[in-house]
């Protein structure tokens, strides 16, 4: 791998080369001064794209689309996004929809509607507002500064945007990959990351893209939990215009590693802002296991432990009750042996060899006061390690979920 790669002051998903950005408020949130909700991110030029989305059999005619598309190999110029209603369980006006959404945003930037993909994010079960859509898309100014204003068009029961972008050096040519994420409640494997769009100005081969995004979604967006709950809108798109003029990168190519780093710095960095923002939260929950027989046994027991309603709500209470922890492990379906387990919460080594370690209360409850709380486990059994984040269970996130529609 050649060259550093530096996060970017102020980035955002129209930080690299060719991008732009614009948002508006159409109506289909509740209206407040601030508020955001339909936007169009474009490029100049046409670009690779890949894509990775939700699993659920439930999903929005959006996802269908996008599938589609991408599956033709067309390259793209960009995306129309929603918030407020997801176009989820409408029947077929659901797809009529999400095709016209494609075309009104084909004729405000002169695109073709085959090269424009569509996401939205909502409440389920009910229709688009197509004339408010309509509306909205004529306001719609689109610049290279756009980024946060789409960042914000995005949220739902988001508290803040989320946004980064990272610079390296590829060929010899500076680029820069960027993007934005929203998503506050309803995350959990796979997908886990509601809405999520990354840039990138960098020549990249659209197989080795696809390949790219969707090792590292496994390895980020896929091993986040906020409640257990997979939405049925969750997309991730990745586009590649290619105006850094690096020699285009491949699976075989020198920068192909740089690339994937400079990938999963983007994509970890959203998935931890994703984690602190979820509904409710006060702590991030971060789960790091090491020492597993493989990768799959990791990523099974880090992911388990990040979403066990039992140990969140001991975060959210700062109590160091670790037991909780080992009951988690032992219902992953991971191998593990007690007598080789060694855990830490926050560097403070708790159970070694399978056996307790004395420890002061009171220093552990102080350091899970911490904003973020941190399990390590080392299982000494193989060579496996993975990281998932979650974050604590509060009372707010029953309030907030009791009454999302009303």
């Amino acid at each position: 791998m050649s060259g550093a790669i530096e996060f970017v002051d102020g980035g955002t998903v129209t930080t690299p080369q060719g991008f732009r950005a614009g948002a508006t408020y159409a109506g289909l949130k509740t209206f407040a001064e601030d508020k955001l909700d339909l936007g169009i991110l474009l490029s100049q030029t046409a670009c690779a794209t890949a894509g990775v989305f939700t699993t659920s059999t439930v999903k929005s005619p959006t996802v269908t689309v996008d599938r589609q598309r991408l599956a033709q190999g067309i390259p793209m110029r960009g995306l129309i996004v929603n918030a407020g209603i997801a176009n989820t369980c409408v029947g077929e006006q659901g797809f009529i929809d999400a095709e016209e959404m494609t075309t009104l945003a084909a004729q405000k930037t002169g695109a073709t509607p085959e090269q424009i993909l569509v996401c939205s994010t909502g409440v389920i079960g009910v229709e688009l507002p197509m004339s408010l859509i309509r509306s909205g898309v004529e306001q719609l100014e689109l610049t290279g500064r756009g980024g946060p204003d789409l960042a914000r068009a995005i949220m739902t029961t988001d508290t803040r945007p989320k946004e980064v972008a990272v610079s390296f050096e590829v060929g010899g040519r500076q680029a820069a990959l960027g993007g934005i994420a929203k998503g506050s409640g309803m995350i959990h494997p796979n997908m886990a990351t509601m809405l999520s769009f990354l840039t990138t100005d960098a020549a990249v081969e659209r197989e080795f893209l696809q390949n790219a995004l969707s090792r590292v979604a496994d390895e980020t967006y896929n091993m986040l939990t906020v409640d257990g709950d997979s939405s049925t809108n969750d997309t991730v798109l990745l586009l590649a215009n290619g105006t850094a003029r690096n020699p285009e990168i491949t699976a075989g190519s020198a920068d192909a590693d740089t690339f994937m780093a400079a990938l999963r710095q983007v994509c970890t960095y959203l998935t931890q802002e994703l984690a602190r923002d979820g509904e409710g939260a006060n702590h991030l929950i971060i789960v790091e296991v090491a020492g597993a027989l493989d990768t799959a046994d990791a990523r099974s027991a880090a992911r388990t432990i990040a979403s066990s309603s039992l140990v969140k709500s001991a975060v959210y209470g700062v109590d160091p009750n670790w037991g909780r922890v080992l009951a988690a492990l032992g219902r992953s379906g991971a191998a593990a042996e007690e007598d080789k387990i060694d855990l830490f919460v926050n560097g403070v080594c708790i159970m070694e060899a399978g056996k307790p370690i004395p420890f002061h209360r009171d220093a552990v409850v102080a350091q899970m006061r911490r904003p973020e709380v941190t399990f390590r486990l080392q299982l000494n059994l193989g060579s496996g390690e993975a990281t998932a984040w979650g974050c604590d269970l509060t009372e707010e996130y029953v309030i907030i979920n009791s009454a999302y529609t009303t």
